[in-house]
């Protein structure tokens, strides 16, 4: 059970250990692209190639057609990996021993749809994957197996996404066969130590340039590729894709300090270079270039209403 590209090497993994997966659900196709045209997701796509059933609901509560084919297929365990949707107890207790979830960070810190992301906001210096068995409350239920990796200072969210989808394949391929004989128990989490990640949404992008240079430079790692982070200059609204922190610069909140060889705004401590941006309906490209072709002065307030 799973849907983007996150969960695809996990599929892989149970392909390549010779189970027998008899069947595999993802989210439905969606609209994508300037054309919206219909689009499976990855999991779909990856499964289609294993030759794997795929099944596509839009809900799981009330889908009795679904619920029965599974069942009579007599399933020994489910995989989830960022399936997108909440399981009902039925189907958690379905499989004979239940669910098995691969989530992207290291329970109990980060419950929840967005660790990734939320991880590397927060300024975390590692993350890694928790296999978990699913009980009804969020990724509340006990720990198979942690692994742990270092978070890089200049780290995205996409390129820790991509390392945790490989680690959380690598850890299946390692622990699940001993799941299946029975020879590793889950171990109850602490639950007072619990963190929470919500989901992102688009209202987050915007940087506020009132919170500190290493607050600004993790937001806007924590949010490329999705949902970006973002800032006016002038009348524009750019998407800034990379930063450095400059700690030692100061001056008000989204000032400009320089703006001829590379693009630097102050923070309410220190300041950023942004060193990778990119204006409506154009590329990305670095600082230094976005001012070839868009001149700032110094002086001029990022976020600012007005040029």
């Amino acid at each position: 059970m799973g849907t983007p590209g996150f969960a695809v090497p996990a599929l892989r993994a149970l392909a390549e250990l010779g189970l027998d997966v008899r069947a595999v659900l993802c989210q439905p196709d969606k609209p994508s692209g300037r054309g919206m045209k219909l689009t499976a997701p990855p999991v779909k796509t990856a499964a289609l190639e294993l030759g794997a059933s795929v099944f596509q609901p839009a809900r799981l509560k009330g889908d009795e057609a679904l619920f029965h084919s599974i069942a009579a297929m007599k399933p020994r365990i489910a995989v989830v990996a960022a399936y997108g949707k909440l399981l009902p107890q039925r189907w958690l207790d379905l499989p004979e021993l239940g669910c098995l979830n691969v989530h992207a960070s290291l329970l109990p810190r980060w419950r929840g749809a967005a660790p990734i992301q939320r991880c590397i906001a927060a300024g975390d210096t590692e993350s890694g994957v928790s296999l978990m068995k699913l009980v009804l409350e969020m990724d509340a239920g006990p720990v198979y197996r942690r692994e742990a990796i270092p978070v890089g200072p200049e780290e995205t969210g996409g390129e820790l996404h991509d390392r945790l989808s490989t680690l959380g394949a690598r850890m299946l391929k390692e622990s699940l066969p001993a799941i299946l004989r029975g020879e590793l128990q889950p171990v109850e989490q602490n639950h007072a130590l619990a963190t929470h990640a919500p989901m992102l949404r688009k209202e987050e992008s915007r940087i506020n340039w009132n919170l500190d240079c290493a607050a600004i430079h993790n937001q806007v790692r924590a949010f490329n590729p999705w949902p970006g982070a973002v800032t006016s200059v002038g009348a524009e609204m750019i998407k800034v894709h990379r930063t450095h922190r400059l700690p030692d610069l100061s001056g008000a909140p989204g000032e400009v300090l320089e703006a001829q060889e590379r693009l630097v705004a102050a923070c309410a401590t220190g300041a950023v270079e942004l060193a990778e941006v990119q204006a409506p309906g154009k590329r990305r490209v670095s600082g230094a270039e976005f001012l070839r072709g868009f001149p700032v002065r110094v002086g001029a307030i990022l976020g600012a209403a007005g040029p």
